[in-house]
C-alpha cells in the first residue's frame, strides 16, 4: 500500500515538472500575439479568455502574462472582471485536482502541531487564503494546490480567492490596458499603480515576517 503511494505521487510530481517544461518550452507567447489570438474570436473572446484562465493552472502557465493581456485585450474594467472570474475558476479548479489527487492528505487526522494547524485553517481558512492572495508570499498556483490538500473549507478557499485577487488583477489589467492607449500620462500612472499595489503587500509581509521571526525567539 505505502508503495503505491509514492509511486502515486512519483507519477504526478513528473506530470508537474513535464507540464512546467512544455509550458516554459513551447507556449513562451508574447503579450500581444495572446491578445490578438483572443480577440480573433470576436463576440466569444471573453468566454474564449475566462476558458483559457481556468485551465491555466494545469500546464502551469504564468498567470501574469495572462493579466496584462486581459487588460490589453478588453481594458482595465472588463478585463479585470474576466480575469478574477477566470483566476477563480482556475484556482477553485487546482484546489478541486489537489483535494481528489490528496484525499488521504485531506483526510488524515495529524498530531501535534500539525493537527493545530489544520485545526487553524479550518476554522480561519477565509482570512489564511485572503491573506495569501493579497501578500504574494508563494505562488498563486502552489497556494490553491495546498490548500486542496488542507482542511479548509471549500467556500472559506473559494470567497478569499474571490476577493484577495481584486487589487493585484487590477493592476495587471491597468497595466496592460494602458498600453493600448499609448497615452504617456496614462501609462505612469498605470505603472504607479502596480508599483504601488506590489509594494504593498511586499510591506505587508516583510512586517508579517518579522513579527513572527520576534514571536519565536
Amino acid at each position: 500500500m505505502r508503495a503505491k503511494v509514492v509511486l502515486k505521487w512519483a507519477l504526478i510530481l513528473i506530470t508537474v515538472m513535464l507540464l512546467v517544461w512544455f509550458s516554459r518550452s513551447y507556449l513562451d507567447f508574447r503579450v500581444e500575439e495572446i491578445r490578438d489570438w483572443i480577440l480573433s474570436f470576436g463576440i466569444l473572446a471573453p468566454i474564449v479568455y475566462m476558458v483559457i484562465y481556468t485551465i491555466r493552472p494545469l500546464i502551469f502557465f504564468p498567470a501574469s502574462v495572462l493579466s496584462i493581456a486581459g487588460g490589453l485585450a478588453f481594458g482595465s474594467l472588463f478585463g479585470t472582471l474576466y480575469t478574477v472570474i477566470g483566476a477563480t475558476g482556475g484556482a477553485v479548479l487546482s484546489f478541486i485536482v489537489a483535494r481528489k489527487l490528496g484525499k488521504s492528505i485531506a483526510n488524515k487526522d495529524w498530531q501535534g502541531k500539525g493537527r493545530k494547524l489544520q485545526e487553524q485553517l479550518e476554522k480561519n481558512g477565509f482570512f489564511y487564503v485572503l491573506f495569501f492572495r493579497f501578500v504574494p508570499l508563494f505562488n498563486f498556483d502552489l497556494i490553491s494546490y495546498s490548500a486542496g490538500l488542507s482542511k479548509i473549507r471549500f467556500t472559506s478557499f473559494f470567497f478569499g480567492t474571490l476577493i484577495g485577487i481584486i487589487p493585484g488583477t487590477f493592476a495587471y489589467n491597468f497595466l496592460g490596458s494602458s498600453l493600448v492607449s499609448g497615452n504617456p500620462k496614462i501609462i505612469a500612472l498605470a505603472v504607479g499603480v502596480f508599483i504601488l499595489l506590489s509594494v504593498i503587500p511586499i510591506l505587508i509581509r516583510n512586517r508579517v515576517t518579522k513579527k513572527n521571526t520576534s514571536l519565536n525567539k
